[in-house]
């Protein structure tokens, strides 16, 4: 097996892995990393389970690595660009939160505010939508592709 493949078995298998821990909502996730209790494994889980998404699919699509038409220029950009975001998540989460725990409270400033909880969720989500709509729009022209 080639290393392309390892690497794409080894982030689906990896976000599969992570996804149940998510899902269940596993006491695995809430297991301290320090004596204060306030670094939770939950936070580098889910952080590994942001950068396996994107990175199953540009691993798994070869159109997405070395694109041959300009649609697959864009998505390739835009996978790139969202597998740049999910690996800085966990520190733009921290500037936003202000802890690793990334808990919120009803401050008047921004960091650690519901504010900046807003913006925490918006990042988080469109990491993931946006590489799920990649998937889909590669998917989607395919089957046009096919219909000429």
């Amino acid at each position: 097996m080639n290393t392309r493949k390892v690497k794409f078995f080894s982030a689906c298998t990896a976000m599969l892995i992570i996804l149940i821990l998510l899902v269940t909502t596993s006491p695995l996730l809430t297991v301290s990393l320090n004596t204060t209790n306030t670094i939770p494994l939950g936070t580098f889980i889910t952080w590994l389970g942001m950068i396996c998404l994107p990175l199953s699919i540009y691993w798994g699509i070869k159109e997405l690595r070395k694109p041959s038409t300009k649609l697959y220029t864009y998505l390739a950009y835009i996978l790139k660009t969202l597998v740049v975001l999910a690996m800085l998540w966990v520190p733009i989460c921290y500037l936003l939160s202000g802890n690793l725990s990334f808990t919120f409270t009803e401050k008047d400033t921004f960091q650690g505010g519901q504010l900046a909880m807003k913006w925490f969720w918006r990042f988080s989500y469109s990491i993931a939508i946006g590489s799920i709509l990649v998937l889909l729009i590669y998917w989607i022209s395919l089957f046009f592709k096919k219909k000429k």
